[in-house]
């Protein structure tokens, strides 16, 4: 008969992490109480009784100082209370899956909002989390949460947390959430099914659509093998729930040509061994399996700090990473040991159910549990990537973490790649913090591994890529051509613009038609500018270039406003001795001649104007040939009364 074994049968690292914790405080001497099952398996639970242990049911029943373990499922808040006033020893082995949940639900209760979860109200985890928050509504699956929202339709507006318990059914959380999406406006939603949970369903389910029949190990007990049981039932006729290999009998199989075998996460691996065994002492397994022996000596192997290892992601929390390593051991990533960049997040670098290649720098058999590092192995290939970055020239990108003596530092893939102040593409003496937080392309020009030491030049990039684009702007310019620019700087006769990796020199009579003293007048260094070409020369490098609307002639719009005879309120723009200069429309200037400024004899036009002053004066000429404008401030003045005898 042929055999199919699920990849991931059997114990969780959760599961197996209190398991641990409870064997080692037995095997110490130290006589612990259980606080309810650490399993739900008859046969591991009666090996630590008969080993020391007790099991207790509350918190209450913990003797003064007596080491207490917390099983997986987890305990609510007030449990830690009694067990610390009691002076309890107590040895957490909450699973760091549940341990968020309960998270989840303390933070709702400190934001006044409403915590929702799917799961099973009975089962001691749900209890748990309960015990976290305020008000808890649990609710089985879909059609119950569907109920509540048509009871309670205020609820809808009501900002809601929504989790799962950690070994609900995929189907059963996803048919709840699309329900709460739809119909809630204030919802925050967190998938909290542990991985190791639903790839151990997705196998099962997919194995039992193979077989003749399926045999599930795990305590009846368990909500985790009782969904095993359930999603194996929906692709297989004849599934099994069995606690151990005593309770495989010849009918279970008659006929069977091919069975499926997989088993809940508080299903040890001597007992699924004892189980596989009897099934089929001569084990053919299918393509794509692995043998269980094989598998049973993954799992007994005992990790040494330096080993590599590969493990699945399977939890991310603010302070460490979660691995299962296929072993007995649980594996946990410090963030510090995750990446060498604090720029980014620990969901930035892993997620849940990522393959991960990992250094083992500390193991800890008494816990039950290695260190590992993945900023470690990642190392040595960056560097590879940064020395063959050195002689391909190859343009890398990072984000500036912080400015120090002499420049800035860039993080690329978890190194420090210093940029010195006169390499960040800056102007001398500028403020280099402004780059801080900024991705940043730059070219690595040193790497020396033994001082891990980087030095790159954000300038050399952007010399290239300003090279790149002046190349371009001399191969299209022409004459009339416009482009927006940003002014780099400015002198007395004009502003100095770059249209794109090259300079062109706006003078300031093609700032604009009014006479102005100063460019300052009218732009500062910064401004974005629609320019036009008035005149280039490739040779030379040099563009002489436009803002001035050429379609707009102010002579014209004069002569459209103004005729001989009419007054203008002008503005003086320049005194000189013969008299002075007054802009009677933007480009347009007239002569007040000297004779013409007052009703008596004056030495200086400044006696009676000052520049920018605005004053009334008659146009009383107007020369269309020369452009040449005459106005009089006297003819609007009174006549003196001898004048008027």
């Amino acid at each position: 008969m042929e055999v199919i074994l699920a990849k991931s049968a059997g114990f969780c690292y959760g599961v197996r992490r209190a398991v641990e914790m409870a064997s080692q405080a037995v095997e110490e001497g130290r006589r612990p109480a259980m606080l309810g099952p650490v399993i739900h398996n008859s046969a591991v639970i009666r090996q630590l009784t008969e080993g020391g242990a007790r099991l207790i049911q509350r918190a209450e029943e913990a003797m003064p100082g007596e080491t207490v373990v917390i099983r997986a499922h987890g305990e609510g808040e007030a449990t830690y209370q009694i067990l610390e006033e009691r002076g309890a020893q107590v040895l957490d082995g909450t699973c760091p899956h549940v341990r968020r949940i309960q998270e989840i639900a303390r933070e709702a209760a400190g934001e006044g909002r409403q915590m929702i979860l799917i799961g099973n109200p009975d089962h001691p985890e749900v209890r748990g989390i309960c015990g976290w928050g305020r008000d808890v509504l649990v609710f089985s699956g879909p059609e119950e949460l569907a109920a509540w929202l048509e009871r309670c339709p205020e609820a809808r507006e009501m900002p809601l947390t929504m989790a799962a318990q950690t070994t609900q059914i995929q189907e059963v959380w996803e048919e709840s959430l699309k329900i709460a999406k739809k119909e809630c406006t204030n919802l925050k939603k967190f998938d909290t099914i542990c991985f190791a949970t639903h790839k151990r369903q997705s196998e099962a389910a997919e194995i039992a659509g193979q077989v003749d029949v399926m045999v599930v190990v795990g305590d009846r007990q368990s909500a985790n093998s009782r969904h095993l049981v359930k999603l194996c039932q929906e692709r297989c006729s004849r599934v099994f729930l069995v606690e151990d290999a005593g309770e495989i009998t010849p009918d279970k199989l008659a006929g069977c040509r091919v069975a499926g075998l997989t088993a809940g996460a508080s299903a040890p691996a001597s007992i699924i061994k004892e189980v596989n065994k009897t099934m089929s002492e001569e084990k053919i397994m299918s393509e794509g399996t692995e043998n269980f022996a094989e598998m049973f000596e993954q799992y007994t192997n005992t990790l040494n700090t330096g080993d590599k290892v590969t493990g699945v992601v399977t939890a991310i929390t603010p302070t460490e990473v979660h691995v299962d390593l296929g072993c007995k051991q649980a594996g946990y990533i410090p963030i510090d040991q995750l990446t060498d960049d604090p720029t980014v997040k620990p969901e930035d670098v892993v997620k849940v159910g990522d393959t991960v290649e990992l250094f083992v720098i500390r193991v800890n058999d008494v816990e039950g549990y290695a260190t590992l590092s993945k900023k470690r192995l990642d190392a040595n290939k960056i560097w590879d990537v940064l020395e063959q970055a050195v002689e391909d020239k190859t343009v890398m990108e990072g984000v500036v973490s912080e400015e120090n003596k002499g420049g800035i530092v860039v993080f690329i893939k978890g190194v420090r790649v210093f940029v010195p102040a006169s390499q960040s593409g800056l102007p001398r003496g500028a403020d280099l913090s402004q780059l801080i937080k900024q991705k940043v392309q730059l070219r690595i020009t040193e790497v020396n591994r033994a001082r891990r030491r980087v030095v790159g030049s954000i300038r050399a990039v952007a010399y290239e890529a300003r090279q790149a684009a002046a190349a371009a702007v001399w191969e299209g310019i022409e004459v009339g051509k416009h482009y927006t620019g940003t002014v780099k700087s400015m002198t007395s006769y004009g502003v100095f613009v770059d249209i794109g990796g090259v300079d062109g020199m706006v003078h300031i009579s093609d700032l604009s038609w009014s006479r102005i003293k100063h460019p300052s007048e009218l732009v500062k260094v910064g401004d974005t500018l629609d320019v036009y070409v008035i005149s280039f020369d490739k040779e030379k490098r040099k563009i002489s270039l436009g803002v001035k609307d050429r379609s707009m002639n102010p002579w014209e719009k004069f002569m459209e406003t103004y005729k001989v005879g009419d007054v203008a309120d002008v503005r003086i723009v320049k005194l000189m001795t013969f008299g002075a200069f007054a802009e009677v429309v933007p480009g347009v200037d007239g002569l007040i001649h000297i004779s013409q400024i007052a009703d008596r004899r004056i030495e200086s036009p400044a006696e009676c104007l000052a520049e920018g002053q605005i004053v009334k004066a008659k146009i009383i000429e107007v020369d269309e040939d020369k452009k040449k404008i005459s106005l009089s401030i006297r003819a609007l003045l009174t006549a003196p009364a001898d004048d008027a005898e």
